[in-house]
């Protein structure tokens, strides 16, 4: 009788060393499980930045072909029938890199430090630092700027007073 009372205390009660060391186990089977969680998410948001990144480096090479198609159809009178072939080239060129994030950078309004160059500054009757012209598209793929738009901006007009007295000195 004693051995049975002993046996169904213990299986009771476990010891408490046994639920202390269960605990410490399931804590950091816990933890285990947690960080393998983390490290799933991290490597898959490192996957898809090395593929944005490859994405921006072949477009940034193909950049100077669509720089070249622009020249090309902007040089060719609207009478030329090669125009035409030319320009439907381009546009499904622009299409399939626009469908895998491709976009023009925004020149309108004012220069922006982060999405332009300024090539020049000229006097403008325009607000200073407003760009007047855009020399060279720059090019975004989703977030990530590929190549800055080349402008030119405008600067204050110099009041004829003071051109005149810069000449005088």
């Amino acid at each position: 009788e004693d051995n049975q009372k002993g046996e169904a205390k213990a299986t009771a009660q476990p010891d408490v060393k046994e639920s202390e060391e269960y605990k410490q186990l399931s804590d950091r089977l816990l933890r285990l499980a947690a960080e393998f969680d983390n490290y799933k998410k991290r490597i898959a948001k490192e996957e898809e930045q090395k593929s944005e990144f490859y994405k921006a480096e072949v477009i940034r090479k193909i950049l100077p072909v669509i720089d070249e198609f622009e020249i090309a159809i902007n040089a060719i009178g609207d009478q030329d029938s090669s125009k035409k072939g030319i320009e439907l080239i381009y546009t499904n060129l622009m299409d399939a890199l626009k469908s895998i994030g491709l976009r023009a950078v925004d020149t309108s309004g004012d220069y922006d430090p982060y999405k332009h160059e300024i090539l020049m500054a000229r006097e403008s009757n325009e607000k200073p630092g407003k760009i007047i012209e855009v020399v060279r598209k720059g090019y975004m793929i989703n977030d990530m700027l590929i190549r800055p738009a080349s402008v030119i901006v405008a600067k204050d007009e110099q009041p004829k007073d003071a051109a005149q007295d810069g000449k005088k000195k």
